[in-house]
């Protein structure tokens, strides 16, 4: 079973937020979806299914937050501590979306994408809706919605990642 220790060490950015209850919800996040996905550990979690990669849902969540970080830095006016929480949560979902099948990661049975159940924990632990927003609209699902300009940041880092990435690959699909 995963700890508040180890979430906490997994996610080092969590100390760049200053409030001390988000960062304690967004611990919280994490180990009820890791509670509710089964899972014992999250460290060999790749951060897509959609490509072959040997990069973890952990490195590519903290690749979004430090690219958020960076562009909020340049940008200024957005909410630094909303703009964390929502990088390092915005796959949280995936623990819901993925199983671990034998030595596999695959699809799990809900057919729920990561954005809608990340979505239902965040409003479950009582992040604040603004973070929760974030984690709706980081992807595809997020199209139609007006996004804040934190969730505005969140999507594109987490696309320049995964385009990155799929390209490193040699992937030409999608």
């Amino acid at each position: 079973m995963l700890t508040k220790a180890y979430i906490k060490r997994i996610f080092p950015e969590l100390t760049l937020i200053k409030s001390k209850s988000l960062m304690t919800t967004i611990v919280k996040i994490w180990l009820l979806a890791s509670r509710r996905g089964n899972w014992q550990k999250i460290d060999d979690i790749p951060f897509t299914l959609l490509i072959p990669t040997s990069t973890s849902l952990i490195e590519h969540t903290r690749r979004v937050t430090h690219m958020a970080i960076s562009v909020a830095k340049t940008r200024k006016k957005l909410k630094m501590d909303i703009l964390i929480a929502g990088a390092i949560t915005h796959d949280v979902g995936k623990l819901l979306e993925y199983e671990r099948i034998g030595k596999n990661i695959v699809k799990s049975k809900s057919g729920v994408r990561h954005p809608v159940s990340g979505y239902r924990l965040a409003i479950e632990v009582g992040l604040p809706h603004k973070v929760a927003h974030i984690i709706l609209t980081h992807s595809h699902e997020g199209d139609k919605i007006a996004r804040t300009q934190e969730a505005i940041v969140v999507h594109h880092c987490d696309f320049i990642d995964f385009e990155i990435e799929k390209r490193a690959t040699g992937c030409r699909i999608l």
